[in-house]
């Protein structure tokens, strides 16, 4: 019986590796042992990237709720607690939405939330 050589998988993991090694500088782009090491950094970065941008949304959603209600004379951290004593059980991407595109509903909520806290 012929030995079966493992030739065709080889090549085929080595394009599959240099196809997404596409558009890198250099040897990255073109020799397989570089080009490995590059895509494994860079799906690294991509994992990493995935939860960092979990985090700078809701970093911009609290800094634009925090704007909303330093404009009607309260601080962030005190809206918060109000809305929650409040029952209102809006998430903080609609909430900076709603600070943004529509300043009397937040207003609203502002007025709501120093209601429940008193």
């Amino acid at each position: 019986m012929a030995r079966i050589k493992g030739a065709l998988m080889t090549r085929k993991r080595r394009n599959k590796t240099l196809k997404m090694a596409k558009g890198y500088y250099g040897s990255k782009a073109k020799l397989f042992k570089t080009a490995k090491q590059a895509v494994m950094k860079s799906g690294n970065y991509a994992y990493i990237g995935r939860k960092q941008k979990k985090r700078e949304f809701r970093r911009l959603w609290i800094a634009r709720i925090s704007a909303g209600c330093k404009a009607n004379g309260m601080n962030y951290s005190t809206f918060i607690n109000g809305l929650k004593k409040a029952g209102v059980n809006l998430n903080r991407k609609m909430l900076s939405e709603i600070a943004i595109a529509d300043p009397a509903a937040f207003t609203a909520l502002t007025e709501q939330a120093k209601a429940a806290l008193k």
